[in-house]
């Protein structure tokens, strides 16, 4: 039985923590906040409650299997899992409204003939195809597996099976996810919803590698989940609840200073209020930047490893506590379309990022009477993507609060009347994400995605000091909950069987 120390529990981090335990080793989890769930926070007001993280879960097999794994007891006799149905309801930009049916290809098929013409859904349908073998293609080596030593391969090879398409006397293949909408989809209303994915994950399509269809084709083949109950932060509950049980032990407030190193090993970690915990394993779910500083500013990934990811988009996130129950029948998200797509894509990653006047927005709109004081209100949730960093300064608050001004107005497309309905609004910035997730711009991780030269990888969970690993959305294999669960599982693979590990078969 080894000692084992987890910094941080975040999702990922109490998945490896909790699997770990039950391969017989002793495992103490150090979170600096005093609770636990990382991003899957819940603000609480009035007899509202709110989702600050995710609001849906995609392929919900990843935290099944770390239940079935780590017990008798099942996912669903500790949640209320259940599908959202229609997946999405999208608001495009001429107006053109239509709500997909969840982890339905046929229906989704026929919603999108029926919505925006009679061969959109063939269209659609033949992209589904071209992504699901992307998803074969990729699954193991971005998702189940440690990151290759020979990770260059998967930085060089673009995985989507593009359609060879002329151009300026030319034959070319879609390189980019905008250029797959361009020429495969043929539909600005069909692209703009292949973007929306790239963009809900603070990716550019216009850079983002066309292998970045596997994030719509999860959605589609997998379906969406929530939590009935208290939404996703009841997952975070339920898998603190799952490492209680398994006698991981848990030190709240207690803020991790240094990882103590003896002979190329870790021996332990060094705790602000003083003194060492001895440990012949550390896991460490931290911020890009943090590991460095926590081993005394010592280089941790070796020679021709994927460099720690730096930077990326964070989220602003209006919640609105509404006069007025919810309508039978509405959809519990709904995705509001930029009426100028070029122009949100250009303020959002251009040189000087910056929040666009009109923003893409999701609004989540659950049927859950645990979020709200009585059947007479609603709680509704406003999300959109922002460059990371702000919201610390009173100046850099303000202009979020004009910026929510605009995600609500936004809304108003999805929620007519919705500003009449407002009793009260809380704004959550960069600033706010990163008080809870300890990243000091209030980045937001993406899934790891091949090619792209790399820069869509992330580090691999071991590094160059001997019993040190990574955890998390920063390292293999990204961002996500899907990814947290699976970064996890291959952690505690490699504790327990070594460098040898490849993976759950």
């Amino acid at each position: 039985m080894a000692r084992i120390a987890v910094i941080g529990a975040g999702t990922g981090a109490m998945a490896a923590a909790a699997r770990l335990a039950v391969a017989g080793h002793r495992v103490v989890v150090y979170e600096r906040t005093a609770t636990y769930g990382g991003a899957l926070g819940r603000f609480e007001r009035d007899g509202f409650s709110f989702d600050t993280g995710p609001g849906l879960l995609p392929l919900p097999a990843v935290w099944r299997d770390l239940f079935v794994k780590t017990g008798k007891e099942p996912l669903e006799s500790c949640v209320e899992l259940v599908q959202v149905d229609p997946s999405a309801r999208h608001v495009f930009a001429d107006g053109t409204e239509v709500a997909l049916p969840n982890a339905s290809r046929a229906g989704v098929l026929a919603a999108l003939d029926a919505a925006l013409g009679a061969d959109a859904g063939r269209r659609w349908g033949d992209f589904l195809v071209r992504a699901r073998e992307t998803w074969d293609r990729t699954r193991r080596p971005l998702l189940e597996e440690p990151l290759w030593p020979n990770w260059e391969v998967l930085a060089e090879r673009e995985p989507y099976p593009a359609v060879p398409h002329k151009r300026l006397l030319r034959t070319r293949r879609a390189g980019t996810l905008a250029e797959v909408g361009a020429w495969e989809l043929r539909d600005a209303r069909l692209a703009a919803l292949l973007e929306s994915h790239a963009l809900a994950h603070g990716l550019d399509p216009r850079t983002a590698p066309a292998n970045a269809a596997v994030l719509p084709y999860m959605e589609y083949a997998f379906g969406m989940w929530y939590v009935r109950g208290g939404g996703l932060r009841e997952l975070a509950r339920a898998v603190y609840e799952r490492c209680l049980a398994r006698r991981v032990e848990f030190r709240f407030g207690a803020e991790v200073t240094g990882i103590v190193e003896k002979d190329g090993r870790v021996a332990g970690v060094e705790l602000a209020e003083g003194g060492v915990a001895e440990a012949e394993f550390v896991v460490a779910g931290v911020a890009p930047g943090v590991l460095e500083r926590l081993c005394g500013g010592s280089p941790v990934r070796g020679d021709g490893e994927v460099p720690a990811r730096r930077g990326g988009a964070s989220r602003l996130t209006v919640l609105l506590a509404l006069r007025g129950g919810r309508p039978l029948g509405t959809a519990h998200r709904t995705v509001v379309h930029a009426e100028d797509r070029e122009a949100e894509l250009d303020a959002l990653f251009g040189p000087a990022a910056r929040a666009p006047e009109q923003p893409t927005v999701t609004v989540l709109r659950p049927d859950d009477p645990a979020l709200v004081p009585d059947a007479d209100h609603e709680a509704v949730t406003v999300t959109s993507v922002v460059p990371a960093g702000g919201g610390a300064s009173a100046e850099e608050a303000e202009e979020y609060e004009v910026h929510a001004g605009r995600l609500v107005r936004a809304a108003e497309r999805a929620v007519p009347g919705l500003r009449d309905r407002i009793l009260w609004q809380e704004v959550r910035t960069p600033a706010d994400v990163a008080a809870a997730t300890g990243v000091a711009d209030g980045a937001v991780p993406a899934p790891a995605l091949a090619a792209a030269g790399g820069r869509l990888l992330h580090p691999a969970n071991g590094t160059r000091t001997q019993g040190l690993f990574t955890v998390g959305g920063w390292s293999h294999p990204g961002g996500g909950l899907p990814h947290a669960g699976m970064s996890g599982a291959l952690v505690a693979g490699l504790v327990v069987e070594g460098p040898q590990f490849r993976g759950s078969q």
